[in-house]
């Protein structure tokens, strides 16, 4: 009798050691599962229009496979001379899969009176602008324009709410639509985290 009760309890050891080491590898299986729906749950821009200074439709579909730049621009604003620089950035970069889309907006300080023939005339007469510039909209607000909605709005982009800070605030999408950084206002377009970025670095 006492032997018995020796190799039942022998039994009940080895099956809890089993139970034990399958929780174990099952909870090693679920975190990679973890992280990959946590990638996914970044959404795409591609599904979002709008329209050029001259009022020609462009969706961020036509971008796919390329690295864009969207920023919000403003013509009477301490930081407009950014234009520079993002022209300059541009001349650099365009023929490596990259485009920057400027979005003129009137939201802060109302330091873009201008309208689209006028920012259009404005952007090439100062600045030699060449980069696809989209006509003017709002970037926060009630009037909020649905692009500018899923690249501050997390429940659109499926990653963070993001607050518009100024003129001139720099969102680094790539090549499959999604938000990869999101760059201040006050940053050099060309600054190195740019760079690298557009680089792949």
């Amino acid at each position: 009798m006492l032997l018995k009760e020796k190799t039942m309890i022998r039994l009940s050891f080895i099956f809890l050691f089993f139970v034990s080491c399958m929780n174990s590898n099952n909870s090693k299986n679920t975190s990679p599962m973890s992280n990959l729906e946590s990638a996914n749950s970044r959404k795409s821009i591609h599904d979002q229009c709008a329209n050029t200074l001259e009022g020609k439709k462009i969706c961020m579909s036509d971008f796919k496979g390329k690295k864009v730049m969207i920023v919000n621009t403003a013509s009477k604003c301490g930081l407009t001379p950014q234009y520079k620089d993002l022209q300059a950035l541009y001349e650099k970069y365009k023929g490596q899969n990259f485009e920057i889309i400027g979005f003129p907006a009137n939201n802060f300080m109302s330091q873009e009176p201008l309208e689209n023939e006028e920012i259009g005339v404005f952007c090439e007469k100062n600045y030699g602008v060449s980069f696809t510039m989209m006509e003017k909209i709002s970037v926060k607000g009630e009037q909020i324009h649905p692009l500018y909605q899923f690249l501050t709005q997390k429940s659109k982009n499926g990653i963070d709410d993001y607050e518009m800070e100024w003129n001139f605030q720099k969102f680094l999408i790539n090549e499959n639509g999604q938000i990869d950084k999101v760059i201040s206002p006050r940053t050099s377009p060309l600054d190195l985290e740019i760079t690298n970025w557009i680089e792949g670095k």
